[in-house]
C-alpha cells in the first residue's frame, strides 16, 4: 500500500499530497492552546475542535507536502505580528497547516484535512494515535489527563524530528514559503488587537458549560 496520503479542503478546490506518511515519520498530538482555538473560531470552523477545545495535529516535514490544485486559494492569518502563520483554504475556510518561519522546518496539519480526500483512511491507521496532549491549561472543562504538564517524551520526539528534517534537507521545497527570499508565497493577514480580543471569550480556559 502506498504511504502517500491525499490532502483536500472541505469543498475540494484545494488538493495536494503528503508523501511517505507513517507513524514513525510524523509527530501527532492534541493541542489545547488558546491560539489554536482562536484560529478555528476566526475561520468559523470550531466544529474541528474536540469537546475540550483541542486540535488534532500531525507535524510533518515541509518537503513532504505539495499542492497540485488550488494554490491560488491559499492564504494565511497571524493572530499577532510575530505569531505563527496559520494557513487555510480561502474557498471554504479549511485549515491547511501551521508554520513558524521556514528556518524551523515543520508544518502542523489539523487532521481533518486528510479526511476530506477521496481516498481518506483513518488517521490512526496512517499516523498512529496521538502521542499526548499539550497546553491543557487552556482546555475547556476538565483538562485531559497529562495535558497540563510538559510531556517530556513528546517534546523530545518533536525536537528530534525537527533536527532530523533540518539536517536531512527536508525544509525545502516548502509548500508556503519561497526559498530564495524566505517570504510567504501566499497572502498573509495579521489580526488587529480588537479582532484578537473578540475571539478570546470563545476560547479556554473556561468551564465546559460556559
Amino acid at each position: 500500500m502506498s504511504r502517500d496520503v491525499e490532502l483536500q479542503c472541505r469543498c475540494g478546490k484545494v488538493h495536494g499530497w503528503l508523501r511517505d506518511a507513517s507513524p514513525s515519520g510524523v509527530n501527532r498530538a492534541t493541542c489545547y492552546c488558546s491560539d489554536c482555538q482562536a484560529f478555528l473560531h476566526h475561520l468559523g470552523r470550531a466544529d474541528l475542535l474536540d469537546e475540550h477545545g483541542g486540535s488534532d495535529i500531525v507535524q510533518v516535514a515541509p518537503s513532504s507536502i505539495s499542492f497540485d490544485r488550488g494554490s491560488e486559494l491559499i492564504a494565511a492569518v497571524r493572530l499577532s505580528p510575530k505569531g505563527i502563520y496559520r494557513w487555510y483554504a480561502s474557498c471554504c475556510k479549511t485549515p491547511l497547516g501551521n508554520t513558524v518561519e521556514p528556518h524551523l522546518p515543520f508544518v502542523g496539519i489539523v487532521t481533518a484535512l486528510f479526511q476530506h480526500a477521496p481516498s481518506a483512511r483513518p488517521c490512526d491507521e496512517v499516523f498512529g494515535p496521538p502521542r499526548g496532549g499539550i497546553y491543557g491549561k487552556f482546555a475547556i472543562g476538565e483538562p485531559p489527563p497529562g495535558s497540563t504538564k510538559p510531556n517530556v517524551r513528546l517534546l523530545a520526539g518533536m525536537i528530534w524530528k525537527f533536527l532530523g528534517w533540518k539536517l536531512g534537507g527536508k525544509a525545502w521545497p516548502h509548500p508556503f514559503f519561497d526559498r530564495a527570499s524566505g517570504n510567504p508565497k501566499h497572502p498573509v493577514t495579521v489580526l488587529s488587537r480588537a479582532e484578537r480580543d473578540a475571539l478570546r471569550p470563545l476560547c479556554g480556559p473556561r468551564p465546559a458549560s460556559a
